[in-house]
């Protein structure tokens, strides 16, 4: 005979930020939930990250608005023990109802009932509304291009610890967003030979006439964008806490000692070959590194700030030979390389999400969170509803708006139960008003 099953009315998937920023809103909204994390709260900064990480904004700015970080300075970078710890306590001054340790298999419309039957490695729950707070990173990717892996060491970012961790030799990083440039910096200055491939990317100043570039995009309006510039879907940010916080500068990496070379093409045997386009890749940088200098001036101007001028940040470093004559093919034996790090991001994987929420590319089709399938709701993906939706203050506001959205959908259903109750207790019987069966429960209130 088949065990009762759980019921509560929201499951939350994923003890992340996004998840625990979900339950305070729920918890502020009364509205009965239970978070399921199949590791540790916040278990991603813990784990797959490396050792030497910090924040990659100041924790004046990269935290939830209800509570500080303790023995960080506002302007410093807490390390990622310090951002884990920072949700397990703020998860604990409400009481946040977190599963841990149980990992969800399936969620599935429930058959004849309203909601999701969410099944896990624990049990089988019943729920009115399922919130995915999985987060963007859910599955490392590497490109097609990468070598059979007995030819060469080779790890993702989210693997990478540390230098000790990979062989003697060499190291070709491929990617130079945040990740992948502290990994080549933290390399070389281990004393190993880096190739550095980088791809487009915007480069903003980590700080500008005395204040933080995440100070500046708040104040010219950039967080709040609520689409992707045309043709930015796919770009990295160059952007760092590391060593104090600096404004990272891939010239001057290569005067420190890394060789940077254009996209990783394709590799052919022990050859790796590289696109013609890392001058074109460190122009764009460059472009959108002095736009948002110039908009900072004018927004100075514009408001008689009295912020101190900054002529030094305009100065940039003459090319470095890697760039005006560079390398377009490499044979990794004679250069020495004999590891890998993919720098290369990550890919969503709802494979456990059976429901009808998808594009054909397989990614969410939501607004603002609020999915096509009624009942199931995302957050903490990158513009969910603006730019900063994937970061710590960003996804707090998301999920602000998804718990209204969901405490609104509560009160369609309880004046919808309370009606049919009151008509039957009046005689309605299967009346109009009494005829209401659990497909009008799920039109008024189960979405």
């Amino acid at each position: 005979m088949e065990s009762a099953r759980e019921t509560v009315d929201t499951v939350v998937i994923g003890a992340g930020q996004a998840g625990v920023a979900m339950s305070e809103h729920l918890t502020a909204l009364g509205v009965p939930h239970l978070v399921l994390e199949r590791d540790r709260i916040a278990e991603r900064w813990r784990t797959q990250r490396w050792d030497s990480l910090v924040a990659n904004g100041p924790a004046w700015h990269d935290r939830f608005p209800n509570m500080e970080f303790t023995e960080v300075g506002p302007d410093e970078f807490p390390t990622k023990q310090q951002v884990a710890d920072y949700f397990v306590a703020y998860a604990a001054r409400f009481d946040a109802p977190i599963r841990t340790g149980v990992e969800v298999t399936r969620v599935a419309r429930n058959n004849g009932a309203p909601g999701f039957v969410v099944e896990t490695s624990d049990t089988t729950i019943e729920a009115r509304r399922v919130v995915a707070a999985t987060g963007p990173f859910q599955r490392p990717a590497i490109p097609a291009i990468a070598p059979p892996q007995d030819q060469l060491f080779q790890i993702h970012s989210s693997e990478y610890r540390n230098p000790e961790q990979l062989p003697a030799g060499g190291v070709l990083v491929v990617g130079a967003g945040s990740s992948g440039v502290q990994i080549a910096d933290e390399l070389q200055r281990a004393g190993k030979a880096v190739y550095l491939s980088v791809g487009p990317h915007d480069r903003p100043p980590r700080s500008y006439r005395g204040r933080d570039f995440v100070w500046w995009l708040g104040v010219l309006g950039k967080w709040d964008a609520e689409t992707q510039p045309l043709g930015n879907e796919h770009v990295t940010i160059a952007v760092s806490g590391a060593h104090g916080g600096r404004t990272i500068d891939f010239r001057a990496l290569a005067d420190q000692g890394v060789t940077l070379v254009g996209r990783t093409q394709a590799f052919d045997a022990d050859t790796v070959r590289f696109e013609a386009d890392l001058a074109a890749n460190l122009a764009r940088g460059d472009e959108n590194y002095f736009s948002l200098l110039d908009e900072a001036d004018a927004y100075v101007v514009e408001h008689g700030l009295d912020l101190p001028e900054e002529p030094e940040a305009r100065r940039v470093l003459p090319d470095p030979d890697c760039v005006t004559d560079p390398i377009l093919s490499l044979d990794m034996n004679t250069a020495g390389i004999t590891s890998i790090v993919w720098a290369t991001g990550f890919a969503t994987d709802y494979s456990w999400l059976e429901v009808d929420a998808f594009d054909a590319d397989g990614k969410p089709q939501h607004q603002r969170g609020i999915s096509s399938q009624p009942g199931i709701y995302f957050v903490g993906l990158p513009w969910l509803s603006r730019r900063g939706s994937s970061f710590i203050w960003g996804v707090w506001h998301d999920a602000k708006h998804i718990a209204d959205h969901i405490a609104t959908r509560r009160r369609y259903q309880a004046y919808h139960e309370a009606a049919r109750a009151s008509h039957e207790a009046s005689g309605g019987g299967s009346g109009r008003g009494g005829e209401s069966t659990g497909a009008d429960v799920r039109r008024a209130g189960a979405n």
